[in-house]
């Protein structure tokens, strides 16, 4: 694999590592809806850090979250799981970003950080044996 695809991959979920370290800063800084914002751009960042090893990108969110289920979900990569926490997390983000007087709590928030972290975990061992590559 070339090491520009790699190195765009690993930039890619460093971005995704530091959006989810914002959602925690603004979850307990009382900003719940920015939170959600971060945490669903930490997802979302770690499905591009894939895809970018696939030189797949795409400028609508649908269109990378419908790559990977396609791709990867439905190849069996990634539990069937991730396609209902992504949906959940697009979901909630726009609700978040575009709803007026859309409530966030705390509770959601912090739903929306543990779901980043679940996809970290099931996305991050994957990346690390194809950057070995």
């Amino acid at each position: 694999m070339e090491s520009s695809v790699i190195e765009l991959s690993k930039y890619r979920f460093q971005c995704a590592c530091e959006n989810l370290n914002d959602a925690k800063l603004l979850m307990d800084a009382g900003s719940f809806k920015s939170s959600v914002n971060r945490s669903y751009y930490a997802i979302f960042h770690m499905l591009r850090a894939v895809t970018a090893l696939d030189h797949f990108d795409a400028s609508k969110h649908s269109a990378v979250i419908a790559y990977v289920n396609r791709m990867y979900v439905k190849e069996g990569v990634f539990d069937k799981a991730l396609s209902k926490m992504l949906d959940k997390a697009y979901r909630l983000r726009e609700n978040a970003d575009y709803k007026d007087f859309e409530i966030i709590s705390r509770d959601m928030a912090k739903e929306q950080i543990e779901r980043a972290e679940k996809v970290m975990d099931m996305i991050k061992p994957y990346l690390d044996e194809k950057w070995k590559l």
